[in-house]
């Protein structure tokens, strides 16, 4: 055997270890590419002037969960928010200040392992959570289910997809949400077998399919993490009612940037579900 030869298949062994390293490395942390949890939460809907309670959630695994209840007046509805894979709820005052002037009550709460929740987050897990959510909302507080519109973004709206397709709220809005993990993670990393090696599924697009409230579906065609052509995947999966609205910005910016325009797409949405708001 030559040394031309040899050398090529000691670099064939040392790329094929290293690209087996890397599916190894990626099958047991995955945990770490997608759950990002920050702890302390800095903020509270007070700073934004809004009265709130907190709350606190149990899961059928005995997981507490905080959450907040944010009251408005002359409500014409409730809306249980799931939020993205990163830090907590104290990051969600805007959208918790949209909804509530929008003539909504704000239940919004933090999965497991996010912010003071205890436990550690899972697929699993995080949909336990979201009924956990539900259950506090109509058995606690004893709201309709035709009173409850359930939002998610990012992350959220596969979990909020995983609970809607077990129960019938009065609608479901999903914001910058993708298809599945596997296809971001297709996406992300398409020299490696994401869809063998992916443990998480998050497939928001299968489980539309099994819905059949009112949808509204808002993304941007400048997200940089989540592709606007897997909203528009999500949309035509959706079933009848629905609606699509084109949010401008990338991925964290665009619905503080579409604000005024979006409000209005979500004031008429939820007036066609729920009525109108007097303010």
């Amino acid at each position: 055997m030559s040394d031309v030869i040899r050398i090529a298949l000691s670099v064939l062994k040392i790329v094929a270890a290293v690209y087996v390293g890397l599916c190894i490395l990626l099958f047991f942390r995955q945990s770490h590419m997608v759950y990002f949890p920050l702890v302390p939460v800095m903020q509270k809907p007070s700073d934004v002037g809004l009265a709130y309670e907190s709350v606190a959630l149990m899961t059928a695994d005995d997981t507490r969960l905080a959450g907040w209840y944010v009251p408005c007046e002359g409500a014409r509805g409730t809306v249980l928010m799931c939020h993205g894979n990163g830090g907590n709820i104290g990051d969600r005052l805007h959208p918790i200040s949209l909804f509530h002037g929008l003539g909504l009550n704000v239940l919004v709460f933090d999965y497991r392992g996010y912010g003071e929740s205890t436990g550690k987050p899972s697929e699993e897990g995080t949909y336990q959570d979201a009924r956990a959510a539900w259950q506090y909302l109509t058995e606690k507080r004893n709201t309709p289910p035709d009173k409850i519109v359930v939002f998610g973004r990012s992350l959220g709206g596969a979990v909020a997809a995983g609970l809607v397709e077990r129960i019938t709220p009065a609608a479901l809005i999903l914001e910058a949400t993708f298809t599945s993990i596997p296809d971001m993670g297709a996406r992300l990393y398409p020299w490696l077998p994401i869809r063998l090696l992916s443990r998480y599924r998050y497939n928001t697009l299968a489980r539309l399919e099994q819905i059949h409230c009112p949808v509204l579906i808002a993304h941007s065609r400048d997200d940089e993490m989540i592709p606007f052509e897997q909203g528009q995947r999500l949309f035509a999966a959706a079933h009848e009612p629905k609606t699509f609205f084109e949010l401008t910005g990338d991925h964290n910016e665009g619905e503080a940037l579409t604000s005024p325009a979006y409000c209005q797409a979500l004031d008429a949405f939820l007036t066609g579900q729920l009525g109108s708001f007097c303010h």
